[in-house]
């Protein structure tokens, strides 16, 4: 049984603060947190990355990116990144951690959620759109 779970990407600024607050919202038991492999330690959440999030009832506000490190991610039963790559960058990194770690639309596809960030709006809602269909799929196996 989960009962803490971490969401993953680079600069924890984009996609895994709403993948964060998407699944903080349908799982409110749970302990869910965020972090980066290379975070931008400090910033809020990128301001097109909230904007999307707010048209679809995420709110983003309050967030300070993290950075990832072998100790947090021990603290977490399930660890949820955004991309293959990064899901071998922890294993690279800390391979203790590798048991735990799953794509986050791994029930929609497990091709992975491309980063948005510098690019356009349209993008940053189509990543949103991806973050929220795949959340849905966690929660429905998290909530069992």
């Amino acid at each position: 049984m989960f009962r803490s779970v971490l969401v993953v990407c680079v600069g924890n600024i984009c996609r895994s603060p709403l993948g964060e607050r998407a699944l903080r919202k349908a799982l409110p038991d749970l302990r869910i947190d965020s972090a980066g492999l290379a975070a931008v330690v400090g910033h809020e959440a990128d301001r097109t990355a909230s904007e999307a999030a707010s048209e679809a009832g995420l709110d983003l506000s309050g967030h300070v990116a993290r950075q990832l490190t072998g100790a947090m991610g021990a603290g977490y039963d399930l660890i949820l990144v955004m991309e293959p790559g990064h899901r071998a960058e922890i294993s690279k990194r800390w391979p203790q951690l590798s048991g735990r770690v799953m794509l986050f639309d791994q029930w929609t596809g497990a091709r992975g959620i491309e980063d948005p960030y510098r690019r356009s709006s349209e993008l940053h809602r189509s990543v949103r759109d991806k973050i929220l269909t795949a959340a849905d799929g966690w929660v429905a196996r998290l909530k069992s």
